[in-house]
């Protein structure tokens, strides 16, 4: 699926432009994710056998992904939860363990445009697995929230140039915040709608501290945008857990 096209401008106090033509999957500091604990959270959703976007485990039995990504980006209209599959750790074409989801539950202030633009601070959602997932076959990612302004975090993401195998990007620096909106020095391409954003701790496993929402460009370089997890979201992914 791509990524969403958006516009922040003044009412963030940073000029952000959309940034609508692919990419290179490569650009930037991609690399693999195969030092990096506990990656085998992240997965691939495949939408409708038609998109895909990427998701991360936080609980046996529920992944984060973006709001966006719920929404059919022809026609706009939401898409059956039961049309998308989660494929956990997928690598080489094969996956840790893959799940039908059965419902979706986007961030309650989240409000899908007719454009298929995404709301930017609060484009997330909740997805909830026919069967939970054994933490021996995959170990959720534990989160928490408020990166600022100045912070290395990394992204784990699936896109349409590496649509079997994840890739890791970092150092993505935040350069930019207002409120639960962030903006990473990044670049992202189309399917990294969802892909979580992580902080790294020495040989710790990661924390996840955002999601993708969108790819953009600042002061003419590619950015991405990303919705941290402000206490709403913590709230309700504890209401769903």
């Amino acid at each position: 699926m791509r990524l969403a096209k958006f516009c922040l401008a003044l009412a963030l106090s940073f000029a952000v432009a959309p940034k609508t033509d692919p990419a290179s999957a490569e650009s930037g500091p991609w690399r693999s994710v195969e030092n990096i604990a506990g990656w085998e959270a992240v997965g691939r959703l495949s939408i409708s056998g038609e998109t895909m976007c990427t998701g991360a485990l936080v609980a046996p039995n529920l992944v984060l992904t973006a709001a966006h990504c719920l929404y059919n980006p022809a026609t706009g209209r939401r898409v059956r939860a039961d049309r998308i599959t989660f494929q956990a750790g997928l690598s080489n074409g094969r996956a840790k363990a893959e799940r039908s989801v059965v419902s979706a539950t986007a961030h309650p202030e989240y409000r899908h445009r007719p454009n298929g633009a995404a709301q930017v601070g609060h484009d997330l959602a909740l997805l909830t697995l026919d069967q939970p997932i054994g933490r021996n076959e995959v170990a959720p990612l534990a989160f928490e929230g408020r990166p600022e302004k100045g912070d290395i975090l990394s992204v784990v993401a699936y896109t349409v140039g590496n649509r079997q195998d994840p890739r890791m990007a970092y150092p993505c620096q935040v350069i930019a915040r207002k409120q639960a909106t962030l903006v990473l020095n990044c670049e992202v391409d189309f399917g990294a709608s969802g892909a979580p954003v992580f902080a790294l701790q020495g040989g710790q496993r990661p924390y996840l501290v955002s999601v993708i929402s969108a790819k953009a460009e600042m002061a003419g370089r590619d950015v991405s945008v990303g919705t941290s997890l402000d206490p709403s979201v913590l709230s309700l992914l504890a209401s769903q857990s």
